[in-house]
């Protein structure tokens, strides 16, 4: 027989744990965002900075080994940021996955047990 307060229960779970994981995405997303925006502003004033130095420069000898070093610096930054972005893809996929976890596993035994009798 059909039970509806059992029902309602489960509606009512369903909805906390599609808002727990919602405000879990939402937030790594905002972070990711933040973390994408101040690198792009860090890499812009260090290009800046970077032709401000180069356009001071006398010698065709010092403007490559300013330039190299420039280049090197910046490709180590962008792999490290790149590192950092996929950590936190990483962290936001685990985050999103977490609050399903518990009802999953529930809903699984449950069928298990049903295919059982």
């Amino acid at each position: 027989m059909f039970n509806f307060d059992d029902a309602n229960k489960k509606g009512k779970e369903a909805v906390d744990t599609f808002v727990k994981s919602y405000t879990s995405v939402a937030q790594g997303w905002q972070a990711i965002a933040t973390e994408a925006a101040d690198y792009s502003k860090k890499s812009f004033e260090n290009g800046l900075a970077h032709f401000e130095k180069l356009s001071g420069v006398k010698s065709v000898e010092a403007a490559v080994e300013l330039q190299s070093a420039f280049v090197k610096t910046s490709y180590e930054g962008f792999v490290a940021e790149a590192t950092k972005l996929g950590e936190m893809y990483a962290d936001l996929a685990k985050g999103a996955y977490k609050t399903y976890e518990a009802p999953v596993a529930k809903a699984t035994a449950a069928a298990k047990a049903a295919v059982a009798a």
